[in-house]
């Protein structure tokens, strides 16, 4: 499909991957740069380069080829689950695995281990989601673990969807944070989304923020140096927790993005990955009617760094403080 448009008035001279990037949501800058080398994004008729400038006035044409469809294959990827019924399936992701295919995850993810495990039991799975996403009612970042719910039909999927949509889930997350935060627990009311100057990321620089709110208590102090917190988010926007933190000034250990790399070392101890865990997830069952709620406890490389923290630190520095 070929689009048009000119670049109007008050717009400051920048790169044309650049300009692309904030207007184009949905494709990224190493795309967009492929697509201007290949001829398919032009700058008044013209084939040029990324960084060509572009300025007030100026055409740019676009011809962006449609996604080829994915054919989606289920691969024999282990499991946890924790629950299991005609309705739905309750797991404990590992970290590492991606929720659902996308550029530079076409394999491996959560959604092949499904349809592998559904494709071997004769079970269905909701197709709401659609082909790239089918029984996904929620999602966990691919380095975060914990529990998640998966919609075996699509009545399920919808039931389950309304209760995320109206915050009636119950939802307890773990996290090793750096540094430790003055009060004992509080609640952070900080209303995100998309950064204007970085997609990938969310904040509170943005034009289109969305209420955001998190409870937080401080569950073990490592002196200093870091802390064990419950995390109860009563929202559930993208990155919510990690963006939470990072702006109370005690971002998640191991979060490069929102932390920098001095959160991903603390001393001689390696933080192997962001530190946060979806310990409990409470809900009303869909068909039975009932309050099921399960928890599973952090996985074992967050342990071995609690463990190291507590070493590094002196007893009796560790009780946590309201």
């Amino acid at each position: 499909m070929i689009t048009e448009f000119i670049i109007t008035s008050g717009e400051q001279p920048k790169r044309l991957d650049v300009f692309l990037v904030n207007r184009e949501r949905d494709i990224s800058r190493s795309a967009l740069q492929r697509l201007i080398e290949l001829g398919r994004i032009r700058l008044n008729d013209q084939v040029v380069k990324p960084s060509q400038k572009v300025k007030p006035g100026d055409k740019i044409t676009m011809d962006v080829p449609k996604p080829e469809p994915l054919s989606m294959k289920g691969e024999a990827i282990p499991l946890e689950v924790l629950f299991e019924d005609e309705s739905l399936l309750v797991l404990n992701k590992p970290s590492g695995i991606v929720a659902h295919p996308a550029p530079g995850n076409w394999t491996g993810t959560l959604v092949n281990a499904l349809l592998h495990h559904f494709q071997t039991s004769g079970g269905t799975i909701s197709t709401i989601g659609g082909k790239e996403r089918p029984g996904l009612v929620h999602r966990l970042d691919k380095e975060t673990s914990g529990v998640m719910v998966i919609a075996k039909t699509d009545s399920a999927h919808r039931a389950l969807s309304t209760q995320f949509k109206h915050h009636t889930i119950t939802r307890v997350y773990e996290a090793l944070i750096w540094g430790v935060p003055k009060k004992g627990r509080g609640q952070i009311d900080l209303a995100i989304g998309r950064d204007t100057k970085d997609r990938k990321k969310f904040s509170a620089r943005t034009t289109s923020p969305k209420e955001s709110v998190t409870e937080y208590v401080v569950d073990r102090r490592y002196g200093k140096l870091a802390a064990h917190v419950l995390l109860y988010p009563h929202t559930g926007r993208t990155h919510q927790l990690r963006v939470h933190l990072s702006s109370l000034g005690h971002p998640i250990l191991g979060d490069h993005t929102y932390g920098g790399r001095w959160v991903c070392a603390i001393n001689e101890l390696e933080i192997p990955r962001v530190m946060l865990h979806a310990r409990t997830l409470g809900f009303t069952h869909p068909t039975a009617g009932t309050m099921e709620q399960f928890t599973r406890p952090v996985p074992g490389d967050m342990e071995t760094v609690m463990s190291a923290l507590a070493r590094q630190t002196v007893p009796g520095e560790n009780r946590s403080k309201e």
